[in-house]
């Protein structure tokens, strides 16, 4: 079974990133906007999701709708990340980033993970 690089190492943040919601919760709970429900128990979904999803994109068989599954959460990731803007990219006892870097994570890193996704859906 050949794995391209780029499959491997989409693989590998989306599992280090999912693991991450369930070693530092507290990183990720600040950053779920007030109005959602149970930020716990969608912090760990999003972990779980991430981990699964990542390891979904090393399977020829489910490489496809893992991707696909991975450009919808990243979809629905979009609302925390504009709520940290919304905060002036700054939380209390947590991370703390200038404005711009915000701004850059939302408009430029966030649609380069969707775009990489959708690439990684097509091999």
């Amino acid at each position: 079974m050949k794995i391209k690089i780029s499959i491997l190492l989409l693989s590998i943040f989306f599992v280090i990133a999912g693991s991450n919601h369930f070693i530092n919760p507290q990183f990720y709970l600040p950053l779920i906007p007030n109005y959602l429900p149970f930020p716990e128990v969608l912090n760990y979904l999003s972990g779980v999701l991430e981990m699964v999803l990542g390891v979904g994109i090393l399977l020829k068989s489910t490489r496809r709708i893992a991707a696909i599954a991975i450009i919808v959460l990243l979809v629905l990731f979009l609302p925390s990340h504009i709520h940290f803007i919304q905060l002036g990219s700054c939380i209390e006892e947590g991370l703390c980033v200038p404005s711009w870097m915000a701004w850059g994570r939302l408009m430029v890193i966030h649609p380069l993970l969707i775009y990489w996704a959708y690439i990684v859906s097509k091999k």
